[in-house]
């Protein structure tokens, strides 16, 4: 069995880390870190996990026993800690938004803060795009919840230069603003309601922009939207083609970009996926494959933002860090209705 930690696990990220790892059938959880909760029964604070026997400790980073170190942390904490991890020969997958981009610079001016560690460089770790670099890491950085959507519902497209425009619109659950509560996510704003935020500016437009710039001079626009369910993002991505194609050509290239991917399910003609779908588990479910007269090709994403967006990748990268199996874990289906 593989040792594991999770430093921050108090949090819905690490509650759900929790959830699955217990179930993993390769590996042992042996930390699970919060200083602000040193002592408590894990189930105190996830009370879905009553009975696991784990209790919530205030090590520090070196002092963890493991093979991979999950650090369920905030932006501008990770960078601080993850280097004393990688010292005592453990991996380390990176839940916060501190090792995602190739550019510091990129990532200063859209957190906001200065990037200390100049030593260690993360994959970015979407193992449907970079599964080959992720098997060699050291550190993984697991992406954002809105990039896993978007780019996955977009990357066949710029990787086969079909498209020079893409604007994609998210609709998420309040899940992902994280466990504290605020004006934003009090119940009275946000039911029978749809609250757009960061119409312009979210930071994780970078992220989306990075990934599918990296082929051609493709210009990424994305604008997320609140929306009153508890998990999950359905992203709708609309981008303008560059020369014509079928939809039977549209679908081809799809399919053939992911074959054999455990984790995507193309949806058949006519089929449009449905957040519940997928609630729960680590699939994605991409349809739509429709062109307009405009040539404009619509696709549509969901995800669960805490599992696929966050946890559940998390431990598929673990998996490829690892050398095993990589769905292990992972397999159960996501809870419909």
């Amino acid at each position: 069995m593989y040792k594991v930690a999770i430093i921050g696990a108090s949090g819905y990220t690490g509650g759900e880390l929790l959830r699955m790892l217990l179930n993993h059938p390769e590996v042992e959880i042996t930390d699970i870190t919060s200083r602000q909760y040193d002592g408590v029964p894990a189930h105190k604070i996830h009370p879905h996990i009553r009975d696991s026997g784990l209790v919530f400790n205030s090590k520090e980073p070196d002092e963890l026993d493991a093979d991979v170190v999950f650090t369920a942390t905030p932006h501008g904490a990770s960078m601080k800690i993850v280097p004393k991890i990688l010292e005592t020969g453990a991996k380390v997958v990176d839940l916060s938004g501190d090792y995602r981009y190739r550019d510091r610079e990129v990532y200063e001016k859209w957190y906001g803060m200065e990037h200390t560690d100049e030593e260690n460089e993360g994959v970015f770790g979407l193992p449907e795009l970079y599964r080959d670099e992720i098997k060699k890491a050291k550190l993984v950085a697991n992406p954002g919840c809105f990039p896993t959507g978007a780019i996955l519902s977009s990357y066949p497209l710029v990787k086969n230069n079909l498209v020079d425009r893409i604007v994609i619109d998210s609709k998420t659950g309040v899940s992902g603003a994280g466990v504290n509560p605020s004006s934003t996510t009090h119940y009275p704003n946000i039911a029978d309601n749809i609250n757009p935020y960061k119409i312009s500016s979210h930071r994780h437009m970078s992220e989306i922009q990075q990934e599918l710039h990296g082929f051609e001079d493709v210009k990424v626009s994305f604008t997320p939207h609140l929306v009153p369910v508890i998990r999950g993002i359905q992203t709708t991505s609309h981008s303008f083609l560059i020369e014509d194609i079928t939809t039977e050509e549209l679908r081809e290239v799809y399919e053939k970009e992911y074959d054999g991917e455990y984790f995507i399910k193309l949806m058949d003609e006519g089929e449009i996926p449905h957040l519940s779908s997928v609630r729960g588990s680590n699939f994605v479910h991409i349809g739509g494959f429709e062109i307009d007269e405009t040539g404009r090709v619509v696709m549509l994403s969901v995800i669960d933002n805490l599992v696929k967006g966050a946890s559940g990748q998390a431990i598929q990268n673990m998996n490829i860090l690892l050398g095993i199996e990589e769905s292990a874990g992972l397999k159960h289906f996501g809870l419909h209705p």
